[in-house]
Formats: structure tokens, C-alpha cells, sequence
């Protein structure tokens, strides 16, 4: 059985190693911020390779602004090391390289039977881990725009944090 992934239900504090191949949780890559969690088909794929160079482009952004990014991929954590090492990002990858999660998040590629790839996927969480918004869908259409994540970041601050708005 999978589990519901729609906006208000909580996304599972999933146990994957990093990038590093050190054990994490979920909540703790999130460290009390909101977080986009970016599920990839994986490194070789160079539809995933623009969309998480554009993520690394708004790294910055997210710092700054006291929120998260991470990216899960069936990436062996070497791979994923060398990979973010090559776009330059900071962020968190995290591998599920033994596909533990892939079935019970109903998130399996079903179109790719070499790789066995997790569908391109984004989520954007409060820092509780309840989804905010799921943008599920192949390749770039499908995938939120950075604006819509730096809107949805936005959504989840003023929730979390208080109105930011003024008087």
C-alpha cells in the first residue's frame, strides 16, 4: 500500500543516506525549515541535470531565507557525491540506491525499466514534514518552476513564522 502524498497529509521522515553515505532522517536534512524535496530520475539523465542546475541556482536564495532543498535519487551516494559536487550545489542528496522508499511512496518510473528510476517528483513541506504541494509530472512541464517554489516557500514562512507582510 502507498502512502497518501497530497497537500495537508504528512510526508514519511524518510531514512536514506546522503551524498556522504551517512545515515539521515528526513526531518533532519529539514532542521526546522521549509523544504523542497526533489525526487530525480538520476545523474544521467540530462532533463534532471537542468532542473537540479536551476535548483542550485536558487540555493542562495534558500539560505538566506531559512529553507531547505534536497534531492532523492537511486543514485548510489558516490554518484550523487560526484554529481553535486559537479553542479555546485550545497544541498543534501540523499539515496535510495536499495529502492526502500520507491514503492511505498508510489513514485516508481514505470516507462524506464534500465534505470528503475523514481518518477520526477517535487514536494514542497513545512518544516514539520506536512506536504504543502506536490507537482508530479514528467520532465520540465511537470516539474514546479522556481518561481513557484520561491511562492511556496513564501506560503509556508507566513504560516511558520508569522506575517512578514507588515501592518
Amino acid at each position: 500500500m502507498t502512502i497518501d502524498l497530497r497537500p495537508g497529509q504528512p510526508f514519511p521522515d524518510l531514512d536514506l543516506p546522503d551524498h556522504t553515505g551517512r545515515a539521515r532522517l528526513l526531518s533532519e536534512v529539514a532542521a526546522g525549515d521549509p523544504l523542497v524535496l526533489a525526487f530525480s530520475r538520476g545523474w544521467w539523465c540530462p532533463k534532471e541535470q537542468r532542473y537540479l542546475r536551476e535548483l542550485t541556482a536558487l540555493q542562495d536564495e534558500f539560505e538566506v531565507s531559512y529553507s531547505r532543498i534536497a534531492v532523492v535519487s537511486v543514485d548510489e551516494p558516490e554518484v550523487q557525491s560526484a554529481f553535486r559536487a559537479g553542479l555546485g550545489a550545497r544541498f543534501s542528496f540523499l539515496s535510495d540506491a536499495q529502492r526502500r522508499w520507491i514503492g511505498r511512496l508510489g513514485l516508481q518510473e514505470r516507462t524506464d525499466t534500465t534505470h528503475d528510476p523514481y518518477l520526477p517528483t517535487a514536494f514542497t513541506l513545512h518544516p514539520d514534514l506536512t506536504i504543502h504541494a506536490v507537482y508530479r509530472g514528467y520532465w520540465y512541464w511537470g516539474r514546479p518552476t522556481m518561481q513557484e517554489l520561491r511562492e511556496d516557500m513564501r506560503a509556508i514562512s507566513r504560516l511558520v513564522r508569522g506575517d512578514f507582510d507588515g501592518p
